[in-house]
């Protein structure tokens, strides 16, 4: 039968959780650190009954959709009833600090999850979203109150514990949650952003992200040489038509030349592929975060946003011109995926 561990004692949680079977959460810590944009972001341990540690950090994107959970930042209108953690938590960083995510772990969800079995990750998930944060919108649960980069972090590193109760890696305790089938194991195709563009990058180029995928590598190893071979083709390829200075990198490290028009910088990565010699196993793959630069009440696709003086009306496209924008890339380059290829209402 489960064993009610006592709630302040360690000695006595470690003892209950190794006679009950179970690996139970002892403390749950969080923190504020930076991610690869020099943003804060939040990390979070959790510490077990048999006292190691797992841990995670929050992701987060520059473009997010309206539907996405609420990420919690200290610049944000404070949700109902919840103070800052001081009174110039707003300020600092640019009013993206996650103070108040990294307190919500710490004093809201931490005590409560507090000598939980760690493989219960859907009681645990719908404890935090539903019971301790409990805000909803009109789509659904938000995970405004605590935090959607609180509640994330926490549910990560308990995945990781979970994995480690159940002496599994990651990758198959995660199929285990989801009720799919681990016996057959197919590696992933890499893919490498190597021109940006949109949010993510200075330059004028209306799509966020042009990728290479090398589909027809025999293995992960040479498809990650390849990438590198195609990446490092790429730059010496814009150096030549563009200059040094073009060979800056965007937020998630692809080249950000000073392009405008899409068809240009997929011209240019064609170029390095076939020049790289890995053409007959490299596809093309783009993520073009549509939302970025679509107008609501024109409904059209603005494809030169960002141009400090204004876009042409022929850069400023229907939703039935950028079809036959799309299909136009298809007939000319080997494109087998097109991320976001339009605005998240534009139905």
């Amino acid at each position: 039968k489960p064993v009610a561990p006592p709630p302040n004692n360690p000695l006595a949680l470690k003892a209950c959780a190794t006679m009950a079977g179970r690996l139970l959460v002892q403390e749950v810590k969080a923190r504020e650190i930076y991610d690869s944009r020099g943003n804060p972001t939040v990390e979070v341990d959790v510490i077990t009954s048999d006292g190691f540690c797992f841990r995670a950090a929050v992701p987060s994107g520059a473009s997010t959709g309206v539907y996405e959970a609420l990420e919690l930042r200290d610049g944000q209108k404070m949700p109902e009833g919840l103070p800052l953690p001081y009174p110039e938590a707003a300020k600092r960083c640019m009013g993206k600090g996650v103070l108040r995510a990294v307190e919500n772990v710490n004093t809201i969800i931490g005590p409560k999850l507090k000598g939980m079995d760690v493989t219960d990750q859907v009681g645990i998930d719908k404890l935090m979203v539903e019971t301790l944060d409990g805000s909803r919108n009109e789509w659904g649960w938000s995970k405004a109150r605590l935090g959607a980069n609180a509640i994330l972090g926490v549910s990560m590193a308990i995945c990781r514990a979970g994995a480690a109760a159940n002496e599994m890696a990651l990758y198959e305790y995660i199929a285990k949650l989801a009720r799919r089938p681990n016996d057959k194991i197919v590696m992933t195709v890499p893919g490498f952003n190597v021109i940006n563009g949109g949010s993510h990058a200075g330059n004028r180029l209306a799509c966020q992200e042009f990728m290479i995928l090398p589909v027809g590598a025999a293995s992960f190893k040479e498809a990650v040489i390849i990438g590198a071979e195609v990446y490092h083709t790429l730059r010496a390829c814009i150096k030549k038509k563009y200059g040094q200075d073009a060979c800056n990198v965007g937020d998630e490290g692809g080249f950000a030349p000073s392009v405008q028009d899409n068809n240009e910088a997929l011209d240019i990565l064609m170029e390095a592929i076939k020049l790289s010699g890995h053409e007959a196993k490299v596809k093309i793959g783009t993520d073009v975060a549509a939302s970025e630069f679509y107008n609501a009440e024109t409904k059209r696709y603005d494809l030169d946003f960002k141009n400090p003086n204004g876009s042409t009306d022929d850069m400023k496209k229907s939703a039935a011109e950028m079809v036959d924008y799309y299909k136009a890339w298809l007939a000319k380059y080997p494109l087998v995926s097109i991320e976001d290829p339009f605005d998240q209402d534009d139905w």
